[in-house]
């Protein structure tokens, strides 16, 4: 298996347990904080979504996904870029109304299959092209940043559906 591949893969696997996470969940059950100030389901899964989505335009250059494609509007979100989580106060993530499961899971196939398209194109020289970004030094250390926040907040997800529907839903 060669690196692309593996990347790859590690984009699919976030969105497995992304669809396995959400399967069957009400928009009542995606939008339960199991605390004030905690995230919720939906408020996940869009994030992670948008921080792809945001991430993935920046290093193509095109437009974001939840533009280009009107996400925001099914979301009932803004249009703005900028509009992607980072820095959401504990009011504003409560505040967060998800739409049904199929659409959270629309736009991320949407963004995962631009993901995959930009990935499989990449050649050795592009994944160590240097980027002025704070975080990242090279196009290789992004993607690795983007794989860990989808598992960090897939498994986020994973956990409060936990608290929400208890044991044993992954074996449902």
């Amino acid at each position: 298996m060669e690196w692309r591949q593996i990347v790859i893969e590690s984009y699919d696997r976030a969105a497995q347990v992304l669809e396995r996470t959400l399967k069957s969940l009400t928009v009542e059950d995606l939008d339960y904080l199991p605390d004030p100030g905690s995230n919720s389901i939906g408020w996940l899964a869009w994030h992670l979504t948008r921080c792809q989505d945001r991430s993935v335009a920046e290093l193509t250059g095109e437009e974001q996904i939840w533009i280009k494609n009107g996400w925001y509007e099914r979301f009932g979100g803004t249009r703005d870029p900028k509009d992607w989580g980072l820095g959401d106060t504990p009011e504003q993530v409560a505040a967060f109304k998800s739409p049904a499961v199929d659409t959270i899971m629309g736009y991320h196939h949407d963004v995962l299959k631009r993901t995959k398209a930009y990935v499989g194109a990449l050649s050795e020289a592009d994944i160590s092209r240097t980027l002025e970004h704070p975080r990242y030094k090279n196009v290789g250390m992004r993607l690795a940043g983007i794989i860990g926040d989808n598992l960090q907040h897939a498994g986020q997800a994973a956990y409060v559906r936990g608290l929400l529907k208890g044991r044993g839903w992954m074996d449902a």
